[in-house]
């Protein structure tokens, strides 16, 4: 089965400040990823091509990587998965740009049942997480889209009880 999985948002902000919040993945300074309420992600090295990891149980490499402009990951885990996903800044009207995310793979064997029913809603949530993240970090105010219950459920069922609470973002200074 072929997936394909975009989530996109406009933000009011040039290439260069959206595409500074895609080079500071996985480093001292994260602008990007919701690491108050999601795994980390971490890489075997600085951020650049060949860099190993991921965050939780997915695995990834970096895969083509322009700085400023988009990163590109290969999945490595879970089992099942064959393809990528990836971060890119797109050209919008001025005086905006649009931050997007794309998923695309082709499943195989047990990924069939994992990724609609586990790993598409808490994938899905994530994603909104980060573009909220996104717009905390260059100030603007992060528009919130609440994790549903079945997001709630699996993320408790899969923490043992001791996942965390979403959070809003703060809004830089």
């Amino acid at each position: 089965m072929k997936v394909l999985n975009i989530h996109e948002r406009e933000l009011k902000a040039d290439h260069e400040q959206v595409g500074a919040l895609i080079d500071s993945l996985a480093s001292e300074d994260e602008r990007l990823w919701p690491n108050h309420s999601w795994h980390r992600i971490q890489f075997d090295r600085p951020l650049g091509i060949g860099a190993d990891g991921g965050h939780g149980p997915i695995g990834y490499f970096v895969e083509e990587y322009k700085p400023g402009r988009s990163i590109k990951f290969r999945f490595t885990k879970p089992k099942g998965f064959k393809g990528f996903h990836g971060f890119e800044v797109l050209s919008n009207t001025e005086p905006s740009v649009v931050l997007r995310h794309t998923i695309e793979m082709t499943l195989h064997g047990s990924a069939f049942l994992t990724w609609p029913l586990i790993i598409r809603p808490l994938h899905d949530a994530l994603l909104e997480d980060v573009l909220a993240t996104a717009e905390a970090s260059l100030g603007m105010i992060p528009k919130m889209q609440a994790w549903s219950p079945w997001v709630k459920l699996l993320r408790w069922a899969m923490s043992g009880g001791k996942s965390r609470s979403q959070i809003t973002p703060n809004k830089a200074n």
